[in-house]
């Protein structure tokens, strides 16, 4: 098995795929290896969305096959990239299925002022806003969740279907371009929609 790794790792992944669908069928094992820790990566910043972390890896191993599948060298950026799209994708189209939302964690919001420093932030960051909870006494949690869940409605009533999907992606460490691919979105207007929800929560709190 160890001698065999060693062998495949002399080729490149798109090299490794045209040689698995020439009937090579033992490289599938060494992809699923190679990217299973790639796949629990995913499904931990996923989990955050709802769902059963074994689920999520599941779906994730789902979302690596089909990209074996559809894998195009000529057409497609480095494996690896295009790997990371479809087990995103998958992983994303699973939570959205279940409907299965948890209540936002109360840490999601430094998240969202994460990128603004120095002179581009306006008035106390939301990270600010939501201070340190752990010195809060039970009364003082019961209304900090009391507060989560307006914070959740307003969310629902005033964000638009897509600024939801963007916030959804967003507070699991992808980037605006990483979102845009994932939701198959141009990238302008998918930081266009960041900023706007940005804005919204800001004015929500």
């Amino acid at each position: 098995m160890g001698e065999r790794d060693e062998n495949y790792r002399q080729y490149s992944d798109g090299e490794l795929i045209d040689r698995l669908r020439r009937g090579e069928t033992a490289i599938m094992d060494y992809i699923c290896d190679k990217y299973k820790n790639l796949v629990r990566r995913k499904a931990k910043s996923m989990f955050i969305l709802g769902g059963d972390s074994e689920d999520l890896i599941q779906e994730g191993m789902i979302g690596l096959f089909k990209a074996v599948q559809d894998y195009d060298m000529g057409r497609d950026a480095s494996f690896s990239t295009f790997a990371e799209l479809c087990i995103n994708r998958q992983m994303y189209t699973a939570v959205q299925a279940a409907k299965r939302k948890k209540h936002f964690p109360l840490n999601f919001y430094v998240s969202l002022d994460g990128e603004e420093t120095g002179e581009d932030r306006e008035g106390p960051g939301l990270s600010e806003l939501l201070a340190d909870r752990t010195k809060l006494n039970p009364e003082e949690l019961f209304l900090d969740k009391e507060r989560v869940a307006y914070l959740e409605k307003l969310i629902e009533e005033e964000l638009s279907d897509f600024e939801k999907q963007v916030l959804d992606l967003y507070i699991t460490g992808m980037s605006y371009s990483q979102i845009a691919k994932v939701l198959g979105r141009d990238e302008k207007a998918t930081d266009n929609a960041l900023q706007r929800l940005k804005s919204k929560i800001k004015k929500m709190l």
